[in-house]
């Protein structure tokens, strides 16, 4: 029996034909027999569902001698490609400040751009948040494409501003002009790849479910991105910067 929307009791066979049937085909792997159970999962991310139905299944029974579960398909392979991305997402970041490093030669300036990277993720988050998207594998991947922008605003400004700095400006005068001539640049390579991406967040073709997280991060996390690159990033830029810029 089991238990409908209303709340009462309705047996199997009311809903149901139950009958006993041999198997049409005896499936097996490594010689050992295989029975296959399927499912789609609606409604909740495919790693939460996989965890609790983990946790259902090894609490209410014991298996016999000689069985055992193996929980594979997409599970399997988005386990895996997570597996992946926890390295690809360190190295990632190391690679953008190494290169960083190496275009501005300051250790410090290459971290106050790097500030940019948690206040994209932050607008990420939260966009699947309001959204009620799950943060699946293809919205890490957007958080990578969007690392990458949210650094490219960080590197126009900061240099900008140092070029400014190299002119004999004051360093206030030199973070104000600069702010201001760059405002321009910022905004319109936030607004270009928020706009690429839009029709991704909305769209409800087939795939979609795989586009709309991804296009989600990328425009939620530009719009803090780009107001910490706009707004933070130049109040914090006396702090972070030498005095002289050679």
């Amino acid at each position: 029996m089991f238990r409908a929307p209303g709340g009462e009791l309705v047996r199997l066979n009311q809903v149901a034909q139950v009958r006993t049937i041999r198997p049409e085909v005896i499936s097996r792997e490594n010689a050992r027999r295989r029975v296959a159970v399927l499912t789609n999962v609606r409604g909740s991310d495919l790693g939460t569902f996989v965890r609790l139905a983990q946790e259902k299944v090894n609490s209410s029974f014991k298996l016999p001698a000689g069985y055992e579960i193996e929980w594979g398909g997409q599970f399997e392979n988005q386990s895996r490609a997570n597996r992946r991305l926890m390295f690809v997402l360190p190295v990632s970041i190391a690679i953008i400040f190494v290169l960083l490093f190496a275009t501005f030669h300051s250790v410090t300036q290459a971290s106050l751009i790097l500030l940019n990277v948690p206040f994209a993720l932050v607008g990420g988050i939260a966009a699947l948040w309001l959204r009620g998207l799950n943060l699946n594998l293809s919205a890490s991947v957007g958080f990578i494409a969007l690392f990458g922008v949210a650094v490219l605003n960080g590197i126009v400004l900061v240099s900008h501003i140092n070029s400014l700095r190299r002119q004999q400006l004051a360093m206030r005068l030199a973070i104000r002009e600069g702010a201001i001539d760059r405002l321009r640049p910022v905004l319109i390579t936030a607004l270009v790849a928020s706009i690429g991406f839009l029709p991704m967040a909305v769209s409800i073709e087939t795939g979609a479910e795989i586009q709309r997280p991804l296009a989600t991060v990328v425009i939620g996390g530009l719009m803090t991105s780009t107001l910490l690159t706009l707004y933070l990033l130049p109040a914090l830029y006396a702090w972070f910067s030498p005095k002289v810029i050679e």
